[in-house]
C-alpha cells in the first residue's frame, strides 16, 4: 500500500497543489476539526458512495490514527483507485483543521 506522511501532505497543500483527500472518520469525528478541503466519507459508506470518486485521479485518506484509511486505501486500490494513506493520521497532523 502506497503512504505519505502528514509532513508531505502537508507541503502538497502549501504548494497549493491538487490534492484530493477523503476524511473516511465518522461526521462527529470530522466536526471536531479536519484538514481544509477534506471530502467526507465515512468508512462504512465508502463502498456506497465510491462512484464520487475519479478512477483518473490521486487520492489520500485520512482518519484518526491511520488504521481505518489504511483499510479504505486497501479498498479502493482493489477496485482500480489511485490512492495511498497518510501515516498516522489526524494524530500525527500538526497542519491547519478546519
Amino acid at each position: 500500500m502506497k503512504e505519505i506522511t502528514t509532513d508531505e501532505v502537508k507541503d502538497l497543500l502549501e504548494q497549493d497543489k491538487d490534492v484530493k483527500l477523503i476524511d473516511v472518520r465518522e461526521t462527529d469525528e470530522v466536526a471536531q476539526g479536519h484538514i481544509p478541503g477534506a471530502t467526507n466519507i465515512p468508512l462504512g459508506l465508502l463502498e456506497f458512495r465510491e462512484n464520487e470518486l475519479d478512477k483518473n485521479e490521486e487520492y489520500i485518506m485520512v482518519c484518526r490514527s491511520g488504521g481505518r484509511s489504511g483499510k479504505a486505501t486497501q479498498f479502493l486500490k482493489e477496485r482500480g483507485y489511485n490512492v495511498q494513506n497518510m501515516v498516522g493520521g489526524m494524530l500525527a497532523w500538526d497542519g491547519p483543521t478546519e
